[in-house]
């Protein structure tokens, strides 16, 4: 469970921790609301945030769901305290895209119809954006159950009024860029944000968008944008960077482009086919979906209404399987998008681990491939080969660092080398605390040696998402109880993380100093 601090938090995501502790306690709707004396749809309108709160209403419902769930007043910092050593069993399902949810968002400016995206993943990222789309004057309402969203854009958008608080706390705010120069001849938006993991340069965001008549410069706080109206009916973009958002940003722009986009060196990532999916809907037609050339033939102008929705997250997957590995458990991994995830799982064959597939089935978009994995006990080695990230169809980036508690669980020396951020490496280091043999080489490369003999500590969260969870998982491994403090970024990327790990048996107890 998250703390909240009420100044600076949104109804949203009080909305949405609300709805995680009544679902994770097995109360309906209807049930909390007789608690609480109120309506059913009372308690709708407060999990999609479209209500406010008074002081002695958040008391009354803490106590209703016999939890400690919002602050009011001076925040304080969430922990985790993990007792490790046990083993896991069950079925967890993987929920929908965090990344695809954070594209489509944005990518709902370029549609002047309605649109509804299902299953969206209710985490802090989505809230953000969402709470930037609103401030502008997009109408963002959510499903009574908290899981579908319909996003109706207003004529002419308010950016004037733009959240800049939700703006800066995301670095998804830079995909506004693609959609917006469809809409404006010039506009500002505030710096990007995010996870700590080094330099992270735009300079790609600018390449691929200059030949659509995007020019920014960069000023305190803002990025200040203008749009040149007069460009060629065909357009080649060449991606210096392969990169997942850059693509993304490169195909919103050219969505709107009444002419032919050619898009070279394209990501060809789960989030990039989501939009080009979603894309398809609104009736831009683009050709190459899946291979690293895009021909976009855009339109002038979109207005239809649509429902779309994202596939499963590939990354939160991963972090499912590893906890059973690691934990040496027996557990079931439901609606895993195995397209996106067959080098990591041919990886870990390598490494000596024994898991069965389902027979293969589709995803709710219709396009995307799931099947159940189920993982089991196994002895791992470690691999002949460094294990590192390439773009898709290479290990997923996003779930390199999984392998890094993984690797500590096998016998061996396994070479780690994360050659796209700068930081995350370092942050990786810290699984030492809880005993593992983990050398840091450089910032781009860790020797991990194992088996490990997991031991409990007390460690402070790092900042940056991926390497949080990985220190949580190896806290699952170690016996005896672990502290996992400051946990609050886990929410950036995870709905309910903890509270699923404990529906397959681990220990896990929130709270608060």
């Amino acid at each position: 469970m998250t703390v909240i601090d009420d100044t600076q938090t949104s109804l949203a995501e009080i909305g949405t921790l609300i709805r995680g502790a009544r679902q994770n306690r097995g109360l309906t709707q209807t049930q909390l609301a007789d608690r609480l004396s109120t309506s059913q749809s009372a308690i709708a309108r407060i999990e999609q945030g479209s209500q406010n709160l008074s002081v002695e209403l958040l008391s009354r419902i803490n106590a209703a769901l016999d939890a400690d769930l919002l602050s009011i007043g001076t925040p304080r910092a969430s922990h985790l305290r993990v007792t490790g050593g046990q083993q896991l069993s069950g079925t967890i399902t993987v929920k929908s895209s965090k990344n695809g949810a954070v594209a489509l968002l944005c990518a709902s400016l370029l549609n002047r119809g309605r649109t509804t995206l299902r299953q969206v993943a209710r985490i802090v990222e989505v809230d953000r954006i969402v709470d930037v789309l609103r401030s502008i004057g997009v109408r963002a309402t959510w499903s009574a159950d908290g899981k579908d969203l319909e996003i109706v854009p207003p004529a002419e958008l308010d950016l004037g009024s733009i959240d800049e608080e939700a703006a800066r706390r995301t670095r998804s705010i830079i995909m506004f860029l693609g959609p917006l120069l469809g809409r404006e001849r010039s506009f500002d938006l505030p710096y990007a944000g995010g996870c700590d993991l080094g330099t992270r340069t735009v300079e790609p965001h600018m390449i691929a968008l200059r030949p659509f008549g995007l020019d920014v410069v960069a000023t305190a706080g803002q990025y200040q944008a203008t749009v040149q109206p007069d460009r060629p009916s065909e357009i080649t973009v060449v991606l210096t960077e392969r990169g997942d958002t850059v693509t993304e940003n490169a195909l919103m722009a050219a969505a709107r482009h009444p002419g032919l986009t050619t898009i070279r060196n394209a990501s060809p990532n789960y989030m990039v086919q989501d939009l080009c999916f979603y894309l398809e809907l609104l009736g831009v037609r683009i050709e190459g979906i899946g291979t690293t050339t895009l021909r976009v033939h855009g339109l002038a102008d979109i207005d239809r209404d649509v429902e779309y929705a994202p596939g499963e997250d590939p990354v939160e997957a991963m972090s499912l399987l590893t906890a059973g590995i690691v934990t040496d458990s027996e557990i079931t991994v439901a609606r895993v998008p195995v397209e996106f995830m067959e080098i990591e799982l041919a990886t870990l064959a390598e490494m000596g681990l024994r898991y069965t597939l389902s027979p293969e089935y589709q995803a709710a978009n219709g396009r995307t491939r799931l099947a159940d994995v189920t993982v089991h006990p196994s002895e791992l080695r470690a691999p002949i080969d460094k294990i590192h990230p390439m773009p898709f169809p290479g290990l997923n980036i996003d779930n390199l660092p999984f392998f890094v508690v993984i690797a500590a669980t096998a016998s061996g020396t396994t070479l780690i080398h994360d050659w796209v951020y700068d930081n995350r490496a370092i942050h990786l280091s810290d699984l030492t605390r809880l005993g593992a043999d983990v050398r840091l080489l450089d910032p781009h490369r860790l020797d991990v040696t194992g088996p490990t003999r997991w031991s409990g500590a007390e460690v402070s969260c790092p900042p940056a998402l991926r390497p949080a969870v990985v220190i949580l998982l190896g806290m699952l491994a170690a016996k005896g109880t672990s502290v996992l403090r400051n946990v609050d970024i886990i929410a950036r990327g995870y709905e309910q993380l903890q509270e699923r790990l404990i529906e397959l048996g681990a220990q896990i107890e929130t709270f608060r100093d």
